[in-house]
């Protein structure tokens, strides 16, 4: 890669244009394991300069808004104030709401404007998705009135209250608890409005850690730790499936900083024909699983001494090493949030005794960070998988958005739907010429198909259209960006909701925009539901599809369409389908 420009495509663009789809997905899908995104190296430099404003205003704020800390020179006593711990949760919490963490510029498809978030937030007539429009009053309608943009002002104007006001002093100085309550009811209701900003957030870290803040401090040290502990293990927890392999070596693959061609090529079976993951990738994700799992249970456990401090430097380096390889979706803000944590629970705090949480918040720790992820591992459909804490599993609800060519479906969005940012080639063609455009949008199909469900979503193209080639192939966390200001692998951002959103605004023609949904394998289940939808007709077929054909399938799917799905609905075709085996 160049520091401006994108790696070059390893063939010539005009030959490539002229191949069908699974042919042009081939040479991206093995170009991806050696150069990754392809990022220039700029991009980079610019994640880098973010994270610095991040972390030195944290700090900055937090210690000009606290009284009592001491000198700024004095960092290394003051660090270990529990208000300041707060605050860095507050801080990061208003970071993410505004759209500067997670989901946001280049890496995230977001290249003009780099970020989403208020953007969109604080603009009226932009979309916005409820989660129970159907059950929750006052909750109906895809558009964004003044009373949402009202409620996401509250909700920043809360965490800015809570970031620069001095705190109480109850034992040692802390936030004051009623003002926690105000943000995270004003958080709610925002959240019953819209769910992108609400989860945009992140309330299963930030919400979750403020929840224990309005327990006394005797109670919220041990707390916050189980709080960090729950994340780890849901984590884990859903990493035990057959999609994280994947995951690795697609990790592997984009790392910025591995420029070794033969450690890539070892996280596939036989680069540059076989692209399922090797033995080293699939030991490699039982390993990282494990480790999740067994060194946060002996910090947990250890309480203090050499075991613990071996466990505390572990975890440090467990999200130092996710931070460097800047992932796709970049929730690099939350790891340094982690990285403090550890070093702030554990490593100041790893000696107070666990039964200090008390019976009370105890019940509030197991009902959020047990009960919610496991419910949510069962019932996948009902749950945002952040709030599962499914963070990297692979098991991720996706989509594929299809726009007809001959009527510029693709065209009739950027043009019709009140939004911010225009569509990817279009913000990619202010960058770079049209081709490269082009180019680097497919790209991130690549990106998508390397990836276990993305086997499924290239299958069932031909299932939602007569003529694949006809259509232009979007994925729909991209959408999800452009349409609704935030994306960060919630296939739920980007579900039938989203698509009944774009539809009021932009009325296509039948044919003219289809969608194929796949959700998240449930854990007791060894297959995936999908839905193909119209944006015009509504549903055309629902079924499911067989987790061991996906992991058994290629990136381009060996260049046939052919792939065995279970069809639920209609039940006319339920006779013509092939079928699978129920597990």
């Amino acid at each position: 890669m160049g520091f401006l420009q994108p790696a070059p495509p390893p063939f010539d663009l005009d030959e490539w244009r002229a191949r069908p789809f699974l042919a042009r997905l081939k040479p991206n899908a093995q170009d991806w394991v050696l150069h990754g995104f392809g990022a220039p190296g700029i991009v980079y430099v610019l994640y880098t300069m973010k994270l610095i404003v991040f972390v030195a205003g944290g700090f900055l704020i937090t210690w000009a808004t606290t009284p009592d800390l001491g000198g700024l020179g004095d960092i290394g006593h003051w660090w270990l104030a529990p208000i300041v711990f707060q605050k860095l949760a507050v801080w990061t919490l208003l970071w993410e709401i505004l759209g500067l963490g997670s989901g946001s510029m280049q890496l995230t498809g977001r290249f003009s404007p780099l970020i989403g978030g208020a953007l969109y937030w604080l603009r009226p007539g932009t979309v916005r998705l409820p989660p129970w429009p159907d059950k929750v009053p006052l909750t109906k309608g895809y558009r964004r009135t003044v009373w949402d943009v009202a409620l996401y002002v509250g909700v920043v104007g809360a965490a800015l209250y809570l970031l620069t006001s001095p705190g109480e002093v109850f034992g040692a100085r802390r936030i004051q608890p009623g003002a926690i309550i105000a943000l995270l009811v004003l958080w709610g209701l925002l959240g019953l409005r819209d769910k992108v900003p609400f989860l945009a957030a992140r309330p299963e870290v930030y919400g979750f850690v403020l929840l224990v803040s309005l327990f006394s401090l005797q109670h919220a040290i041990a707390g916050w730790q189980f709080v960090f502990f729950f994340i780890w293990a849901g984590a884990a927890m859903s990493k035990l499936n057959r999609h994280f392999p994947f995951v690795v070596a697609v990790m592997v693959s984009n790392t910025p900083w591995n420029r070794s061609a033969r450690a890539k090529e070892k996280m596939y079976r036989h680069y540059p024909d076989d692209l399922r993951p090797s033995r080293a990738a699939m030991l490699a994700a039982h390993i990282g699983t494990a480790y999740e799992f067994g060194v946060p249970l002996t910090m947990m456990l250890t309480r203090g001494g050499a075991l613990q401090t071996i466990a505390i430097i572990g975890m440090i380096a467990f999200h130092a090493h996710i931070l460097s390889t800047i992932p796709m979706g970049v929730p690099l803000e939350w790891n340094l949030f982690m990285i403090f944590g550890i070093a702030f629970l554990f490593g100041h705090y790893g000696a107070v005794p666990l039964s200090t949480v008390g019976i009370p918040l105890l019940v509030v720790l197991i009902l959020l960070g047990a009960v919610i992820p496991i419910l949510g591992n069962l019932f996948p459909e009902k749950f945002s998988f952040l709030l599962s804490m499914r963070y990297y599993a692979g098991n991720w609800a996706s989509s594929t958005w299809l726009f007809r060519k001959d009527t510029d479906a693709e065209g009739k969005l950027d043009r019709r739907v009140s939004k911010v940012a225009r569509i990817g080639v279009e913000q990619l063609a202010k960058v770079y010429d049209r081709d490269t455009a082009q180019y680097v949008i497919e790209k991130g199909m690549a990106f998508r198909a390397m990836h276990s469900h993305g086997r499924a979503l290239t299958g069932l193209l031909a299932r939602a259209v007569d003529d694949v080639e006809g259509y232009l192939m979007r994925d729909g966390e991209i959408i999800a960006g452009i349409v609704a200001g935030w994306n960060f692998g919630d296939g739920h951002f980007h579900d039938h909701h989203l698509l009944e959103a774009v539809q009021e605004q932009a009325s296509f023609e039948p044919g003219e925009l289809r969608a194929i949904m796949l959700e998240s394998q449930p854990i007791q289940k060894q297959r995936q539901r999908y839905r193909i939808f119209d944006a015009a007709t509504g549903l055309l077929e629902e079924g499911w599809v067989d987790v061991a054909e996906m992991c058994r399938r290629g990136p381009w799917l060996e260049e046939s369409w052919e792939f065995p799905v279970e069809v639920t609905w209609p039940v006319s075709n339920v006779a013509s389908a092939s079928r699978l085996t129920e597990v």
